[in-house]
C-alpha cells in the first residue's frame, strides 16, 4: 500500500506498507470488455473510468490479452476474464466477468500476465505459474497447461517477473536475470532461438534491476541505470537505431539515468511493438512502432532510438497496451494516447490520439496498467494536511 502526502501541490510517496489491510485502494477499468475482462459483471465496453465493485483493498493489477489478475492488501489473489487455458487459476476453463479469488492463500506479493499465461511471486520468494504452456513458458519442464498455480522449481529468491505471450523473464534477489519459454527472435537473450521449458540464466551478470517483455522483445535495467534490449526489432523497438534483431542483451545508448521501462507487442493481427522508459529526471521516452500514434509524438512515424515525449519532467510511470499508452504524473493525474477504437484511452469517446491527453481532471490516481485494449488504474492516495 503506497501512502502519499501533498507537498506544495504535488503528491509525494512517503512509505509503503506490505499487506497492511488499510482500506484505501479503489480499482477502475475501461476499454474493451470481451469475456468480462473489465471485471464489471458484463461484457459492455467502457470509454471512461468505471469502478470495479466497491472494494477498497486493491493493491496491484496485471493485465493479459483477455484476462486480469489483481492483488489485495490482504495478500489474496483475484482473477477474471478469458480462461480457455486455465489462466485464471480457478482449476477450470470457465470465463468470469467479476473478480474471483484464486484459492485461499494470502501470501501473494506480485503478479504478471501474458496473452494466456500467468506468473506470480509469493512473499517467501517462490515463483508460481499457470495457464497456457505450448512453448514451456510456465517453466515446468514440460508443455502441459495448468489451471491452478503451480510452483516453478524450488528456489525462494525470485524478486520480480514479467511475461510475453510465450516467454517469461525474471530477476532474482542476487541480481541475476532468467528466461524461459518461446524464443522467437532471441527474446530469451540466450544467443540462440531455442525454446526453454525451465528458467535459464541470461549471461552471468548479477546487476540486473528490472525487466519488461512482450511477445518477442525485452527491455531491462541494470543497477547502474543503463538500459538494455534484445529480441524482435523490425520496428526499431529495441532503440538501437536499426531494425536488426538481437539474441543477447545490448545496451541502448550510453545513458545511465534510466529509472523504469515498459514494452508491448501483443500476438494478434494488430501487433504494435513499442518501448517506453522514464529517466530519473522525470522525462518520458518512447521508440518503436508508431502507426497508431502510440509513441505520443504527434505523428505516426516509427522511431528506432529513444525519443522524448514532449518536454514535461513530472512523469511517474508508464504502461503500454496494443496501440495505446497510459502514463501517470507525480501530480496524480493520468494521461493517455494512441489507438482508441474500444474507448481504452478513457476519454469518453473512440477518437485515436497521437499526443498525451489528460484523462478527466482527477489527481488522486496512484497505479496504472494496460491490457491489450483495456486500462486499469488504482486510486490509492491519502492526503495528510492540505
Amino acid at each position: 500500500m503506497a501512502v502519499y502526502v501533498k507537498v506544495s501541490g504535488v503528491w509525494k510517496k512517503i512509505k509503503t506498507f506490505a499487506n497492511s489491510g488499510l482500506e484505501y485502494d479503489r480499482l477502475y477499468s475501461w476499454g474493451d470488455n470481451v469475456y468480462g475482462v473489465l471485471g464489471l459483471n458484463d461484457v459492455t465496453r467502457r470509454s471512461a473510468p468505471t469502478q470495479v465493485g466497491s472494494d477498497t483493498t486493491w493493491e496491484s493489477v496485471a493485465c493479459g490479452n483477455g484476462h486480469t489478475l489483481a492483488l489485495k492488501t490482504t495478500g489474496s489473489l483475484w482473477s477474471w476474464g478469458y480462461n480457455l487455458y486455465g489462466q485464471l487459476g480457478q482449476n477450470d476453463v470457465v470465463h468470469r466477468s467479476t473478480p474471483t479469488q484464486v484459492g485461499s492463500d494470502t501470501d501473494w506479493e506480485s503478479v504478471a500476465c501474458s496473452g494466456v499465461h500467468s506468473l506470480a511471486i509469493k512473499t517467501n520468494g517462490t515463483l508460481w505459474s499457470w495457464g497456457y504452456n505450448s512453448k514451456g513458458q510456465l517453466g515446468q519442464n514440460d508443455i502441459a497447461n495448468r489451471s491452478i498455480p503451480t510452483q516453478v522449481g524450488h528456489d525462494t529468491d525470485w524478486e520480480s517477473v514479467d511475461c510475453g505471450n510465450y516467454d517469461s523473464l525474471a530477476v532474482k534477489t542476487d541480481g541475476s536475470l532468467w528466461a524461459w519459454g518461446g524464443n522467437s527472435y532471441g527474446v530469451l537473450g540466450q544467443n540462440d532461438v531455442v525454446d526453454r521449458s525451465t528458467p535459464t540464466q541470461v549471461g552471468s551478470d548479477t546487476d540486473w534491476e528490472s525487466v519488461a517483455c512482450d511477445e518477442n522483445h525485452a527491455l531491462a535495467l541494470k543497477t547502474t541505470g543503463s538500459l538494455w534490449s534484445w529480441g524482435y526489432n523490425s520496428k526499431g523497438n529495441l532503440g538501437l537505431n536499426d531494425v536488426v534483431h538481437r539474441s543477447t542483451p545490448t545496451q541502448v545508448g550510453s545513458d545511465t539515468t534510466w529509472e523504469s521501462v515498459a514494452c508491448n507487442g501483443w500476438g494478434d493481427a494488430r501487433i504494435n511493438y513499442v518501448s517506453y522508459a522514464i529517466k530519473v529526471d522525470g522525462s518520458l521516452w518512447a521508440w518503436g512502432e508508431n502507426g497508431l500514434g502510440s509513441l505520443g509524438q504527434n505523428d505516426v512515424v516509427d522511431k528506432s532510438t529513444p525519443t522524448q515525449v514532449g518536454s514535461d519532467t513530472d512523469w511517474e510511470s508508464v504502461a503500454c497496451g496494443n496501440g495505446h499508452t497510459l502514463a501517470l504524473k507525480t501530480t496524480g493525474s493520468i494521461w493517455s494516447w494512441g489507438f482508441n477504437l474500444y474507448g481504452q484511452l478513457g476519454q469518453d469517446d473512440v477518437v485515436t490520439r497521437s499526443t498525451p491527453i489528460q484523462v478527466g481532471s482527477d489527481t488522486d490516481w496512484g497505479y496504472i496498467i494496460c491490457g491489450s485494449d483495456t486500462s486499469f488504474v488504482l486510486k490509492e492516495l491519502i492526503e495528510f494536511g492540505s
